[in-house]
C-alpha cells in the first residue's frame, strides 16, 4: 500500500480582532501595548541595575536577574489558543 504525501497549501486565512467593535480594537492595542513596554521597562531596568551595581552581584540578584530575563522571554513570545 502507498501512501501519498497528502499537503494542502493555504491561499488565505482570517485574522480575528480583539473585539467586534472597531473602536475598541484601537484601544485595547494601546492599552496591551503599553502593559507590554512597561514590563519590558521594568525588568530591563532590574536587569541593568543588578549588572552594573557591584553590591548586587549575590546569588539571590542572580536569580533575580535571570527571573526577569524569563519574564521578558515568557511576555514575548506569543502562542495562539488551541482550537
Amino acid at each position: 500500500m502507498e501512501s501519498a504525501n497528502q499537503t494542502a497549501s493555504v491561499t488565505e486565512f482570517i485574522l480575528l480582532g480583539l473585539s467586534a467593535h472597531p473602536r475598541l480594537e484601537k484601544t485595547f492595542f494601546v492599552l496591551i501595548l503599553l502593559m507590554y513596554l512597561v514590563t519590558l521597562l521594568g525588568n530591563g531596568v532590574l536587569i541593568l541595575v543588578t549588572i552594573l551595581d557591584s553590591c548586587l552581584h549575590k546569588p539571590m540578584y542572580f536569580f533575580l536577574r535571570n527571573l526577569s530575563f524569563l519574564d521578558i522571554c515568557y511576555t514575548a513570545s506569543s502562542v495562539p489558543p488551541h482550537p
